[in-house]
């Protein structure tokens, strides 16, 4: 799990790191204000079952369409399960096209910040395979 790179905050990333933990999955959190490359490194280096994105900052839309772009661009990683959630943009009830467009850049699902963490929680284990489902591990 990370931000995107121009997001700097991190509480957002504890919450889900706990939350994930406490629902019996393995999480490395690369933290917050991420740049690109790193991520990707990361995801190579460790091959996880899914990746999380979180943003809270209003800019996911923009980091967020540009790391699924580069990270699908990988292809090693390119059938990796990758979800974002959080505020993707600063213009309020305006900003709820960006989840679609996130969508359509290849995101596999993505959550606004008034989403249902149950849905959230359904994704991941539906993007895991069923070992790791069986384990406990994500």
């Amino acid at each position: 799990m990370s931000s995107v790179s121009s997001d700097s905050h991190t509480w957002n990333l504890v919450f889900l790191q706990l939350l994930l933990e406490e629902s019996g999955h393995e999480v490395v959190n690369v933290g917050a204000c991420v740049p690109d490359d790193l991520l990707i490194s990361e995801c190579v280096a460790h091959r996880p079952d899914a990746v999380v994105i979180s943003t809270v900052n209003g800019h996911g839309h923009v980091d967020g369409k540009r790391l699924i772009g580069r990270l699908r661009d990988v292809p090693e990683l390119r059938g990796l399960p990758v979800v974002i959630g959080g505020k993707f943009g600063v213009a309020g009830a305006a900003d709820r096209g960006y989840a679609a467009e996130l969508a359509a850049a290849g995101f596999d699902a993505v959550f606004q910040d008034s989403s249902d963490v149950r849905g959230f929680l359904g994704f991941i284990e539906s993007a895991l395979p069923p070992a790791s489902v069986e384990a406990g591990v994500g």
